[in-house]
């Protein structure tokens, strides 16, 4: 009888949860009397070392937790291995001492994979190494909690990594801050120092040990000395102490300056003795204390990051420094790609920064020692919405690779947009490079297996923080889940990682289910659609935050993030025959499609060419139509976004239903400020009017500077597209108060009101709405404190947003009236006044 028969009703009542947890959550599944009695009833590890240390250890109580929150059953330990109804925990080697437990034989197993077999109430898990035989058993947990009893039953299951290294970086400072950190200060570092309290850290490490992360660089690319201080040193080894049972190793970044800036030698010359030796007592008094040391990671000669070119030395010369100190503990050096000049002149029609990593590493190729891995973001360029896969990856054949994602959001929304990420990776990592004219998927490449290289795997740029919900939303983190089980296994579907997640965070039940599904897959889309389509980039100001619409400051600086936009075309010019060169930097296949404009795909096309506004995609629009269209439907995709979430909030606890809404609330908002900068600031370059008549064309609109002003004053706001008729209105001062107010004439009705105004980061201004003398709502400019992105000092499209009312009745003749009341640097700004009739979403 199957036991999805035996369930008893169940109804899953929501407690308060802050998502601490994440999706390890054990929430109970129903399990009677009789489905309790076929699951297994005692624990049998081993572990020769006698470590208490040991994933073992963590494994056995890992699945008591497991047992007792998901089934209400409590199971104890064994020492003997031949016990009935027991789930017995083990290596290999260790395994092998209890000869008469089942399976006589063992499949293959590679580096930290592992091997489930089942037969009744009797589980065994067995792991090539301590680490593998606690991914077993998160493994088996994972198919409880989400009440897979039937999987259960009569189980042979082996799972080996798709690579060696598994890791995320941390971009963490010593100071406690975290660079393109969204959740709060650090986990690790406080006031320069380690934080005494690491249970944080230890939570940390059971999620990334659950979905098979096996190493953390704790601190930031941009690396600070003074980690290498003994005090410092003495404090990593507690961090590693406290992830080592769950089998995270830890690594940390290395600032290429150190033996100069804190060692006191006057030189940091890669071949110069003295630098080596330095080097290589660092390095030993770190594995002094921390054995298992991952290795380190290294961004050099980058964005004004130290590096070996200030000697004349090369890159290979730089990192093999490192590598050879590591050699001697089986380390690794982890070298970044992200290599490029940030001064290169836009007025050269020649000049690309996406062509700085082959043109940097490609002549290297073979010469970096065998423990170095060359670390590649995705794309040429920086985490954008869309980029082709970076050429680099077939252009090191003789080299250790890894790709680098990015499930911090930095231009994607910085997790205050709901952006799934594993169809953007996934274009990636299935993308064909065809090299040598032969089958070379991307996946293939970074593991290794294609060029048959020793070393390869994963890295992702995380960075959480000390909020309850670890990346500061509690859908991101969805990303954090989906890139560890990609790691493993990128030929897993992104659908199904999102079903076992959305099931392990929330529950099973099916509306939710789809709920979650529905909204995540249309998010990435969605987001490219009202941010930058075509290939042109995400359009966010690159000079600031890395948040809102700019796409001016896209051009006309040194970063080389360029669109080269004018008043009639657009679009980088990448052909070889004509532009930068970039697209020969691809096997000729791939290079011959991306050549000419007939074979480039049309979500690719003005990353590789320039183009007229009017010219046509395969669509049959003209690009600048497509951009008004793209802009209009994303945002009107995530309009609907809250509504869908309202329909399963009696399934989900108060608070973690209320924060995912104001999030997605604010995202709906925020889609629209998007929408209308990048469309206004097209139309008025291009000069192009909108075949719908959508851009610059708000009825429903009241613009606050045409509003009778007491207190409040006109204000150009900069970049002008982010505001709706380019002025906003602000208090005179910022401590007076500040009245706006004007006589409707839409017809009489019941409507929607929003109101766009500006939050600045340094002050909590107060705005109040009126029909006639009566309160419509109240709110306080707190979104520093409640959304998690890089808040911004301006009034631009970082602190632009939006608060709605639904149902408000009005009729010609009522007076509006917009109170605001200053508070230090932010004078209560408001953008505009909207009256939204039924299904208009502005």
């Amino acid at each position: 009888m199957r036991w999805s028969t035996l369930f008893l009703p169940f109804l899953a009542l929501a407690a308060a949860e802050d998502g601490s947890k994440g999706w390890l959550r054990y929430a109970p599944v129903p399990c009677n009397r009789h489905c309790q009695r076929n699951l297994p009833s005692h624990i049998v590890t081993f572990n020769s070392h006698n470590s208490t240390r040991s994933p073992i250890e963590t494994a056995a109580e890992e699945l008591r937790q497991g047992f007792h929150s998901i089934v209400g059953k409590a199971i104890r330990t064994s020492p003997n291995c031949n016990l009935k109804s027991s789930i017995l925990v083990a290596t290999v080697d260790d395994y092998r001492l209890c000869k008469s437990r089942i399976p006589r034989s063992l499949p293959g197993l590679d580096q930290d994979g592992f091997y489930i077999h089942s037969e009744g109430s009797s589980i065994t898990i067995i792991g090539q190494s301590a680490r593998g035989a606690l991914y077993g058993a998160f493994e088996y947990l994972s198919r409880l909690a989400q009440g897979d009893f039937a999987s259960l039953l009569d189980l042979k299951y082996t799972s080996n990594p798709h690579a060696p290294i598994r890791w995320v970086n941390q971009w963490d400072n010593m100071d406690g801050s975290i660079e393109r950190g969204y959740a709060g200060p650090s986990i690790f570092f406080s006031g320069g120092s380690i934080v005494d309290d690491l249970t944080r850290v230890r939570e940390y490490a059971r999620l990334l040990s659950s979905v098979r992360i096996n190493a953390v660089i704790v601190n930031n690319v941009n690396a600070n000395a003074t980690l290498l201080s003994p005090t410092n040193m003495d404090g990593l080894k507690q961090i590693a102490d406290a992830m080592r049972p769950y089998g995270v190793q830890i690594g940390i970044s290395l600032n290429f300056a150190s033996p100069q800036d804190f060692g006191g030698l006057d030189t940091y010359d890669p071949l110069d003795e003295a630098v080596i030796a330095w080097w290589e007592d660092i390095t030993d008094q770190l594995y002094a204390r921390i054995p298992d040391l991952a290795g380190y990671l290294v961004k050099a000669s980058s964005e004004g990051q130290p590096g070996p070119d200030a000697y004349n030395r090369t890159l290979a010369e730089g990192a093999n420094l490192f590598a050879r100190a590591l050699q001697p503990h089986g380390g690794i050096l982890m070298f970044r790609a992200f290599v490029y000049d940030h001064h290169i002149s836009e007025e050269n029609w020649k000049n690309d920064r996406a062509n700085a990593a082959v043109e940097f590493f490609k002549p290297l190729d073979g010469e970096f020692e065998d423990n170095v891995v060359i670390q590649i973001k995705y794309g040429p360029i920086d985490f954008q919405v869309r980029e082709p896969v970076s050429p680099l990856f077939a252009n090191l054949r003789d080299t250790n690779v890894a790709i680098e994602l990015q499930v911090t959001q930095e231009y994607l929304g910085q997790q205050d947009h709901l952006v799934y990420l594993p169809p953007l990776w996934k274009t990636i990592t299935d993308f064909d490079l065809r090299v040598d004219n032969a089958s070379s998927l991307t996946r293939d490449i970074v593991s290794g297996q294609h060029f048959n290289r020793p070393l390869g795997g994963w890295a992702a740029v995380v960075n959480v923080g000390t909020n309850t919900s670890w990346l500061g939303s509690h859908l991101a983190m969805s990303n954090l889940y989906a890139y560890g089980r990609m790691a493993w296994d990128p030929t897993v579907d992104e659908v199904e990682i999102l079903e076992d997640w959305t099931r392990l965070t929330f529950g099973r039940d099916k509306e939710l289910l789809n709920t979650i599904t529905n909204l995540s897959m249309a998010s990435w889309p969605a987001y490219e659609n009202y941010s930058g389509n075509l290939g042109i980039q995400t359009l966010t100001d690159i000079l600031y935050t890395h948040y809102g619409p700019n796409p001016a400051s896209q051009d006309g600086n040194g970063w080389g993030q360029w669109t080269r936009a004018d008043h009639d075309t657009i679009g980088m010019d990448r052909t070889a025959w004509n532009g930068t060169g970039f697209s020969a930097q691809y096997p000729p296949q791939v290079a011959e499609m991306y050549e000419e404009i007939e074979t480039t795909p049309d979500n690719l096309l003005l990353w590789f060419h320039h183009v007229p506004y009017t010219h046509r995609l395969h669509s049959g629009k003209t690009v600048i139509q497509h951009f008004y269209d793209a802009h209009y439907a994303g945002a009107e995709t995530v309009a609907s976004f809250p509504k869908q979430w309202d329909a399963v909030k009696r399934v989900i606890d108060e608070r973690r239903f209320s924060e995912v809404r104001r999030e997605l609330v604010y995202q709906a908002g925020h889609a629209v400020i998007w929408r209308d900068a990048i469309t206004k600031f097209y139309h008025n370059l291009s000069g192009i009017s909108d075949t719908r008549d959508r851009v610059g064309n708000h009825p429903w609109r009241i613009e606050a500077e045409d509003m009778q002003l007491d207190g409040f004053v006109p204000y150009t706001v900069s970049p002008p597209s982010t505001a709706s008729g380019g002025i906003a209105i602000v208090t005179e001062t910022n401590s007076t108060v500040g009245v706006a107010h004007t006589t409707l004439d839409f017809p009489q009705g019941k409507y929607d009101l929003a109101v766009n105004y500006y939050d600045l980061y340094g002050g909590q201004a107060t705005w109040k709405v009126y029909i006639n003398d009566a309160l419509v709502g109240s709110w306080k400019g707190v979104m520093e404190d409640t959304l998690g992105h890089t808040p911004s000092i301006y009034l631009d499209g970082h602190s632009a947003t939006r608060v709605r009312f639904a149902d408000v009745r009005i009729k010609p003749g009522d007076v509006l009236r917009v109170v605001g009341e200053a508070d230090g640097v932010e004078p209560a700004p408001v953008d505009y006044v909207a009256f939204l009739p039924g299904g208009v979403i502005d």
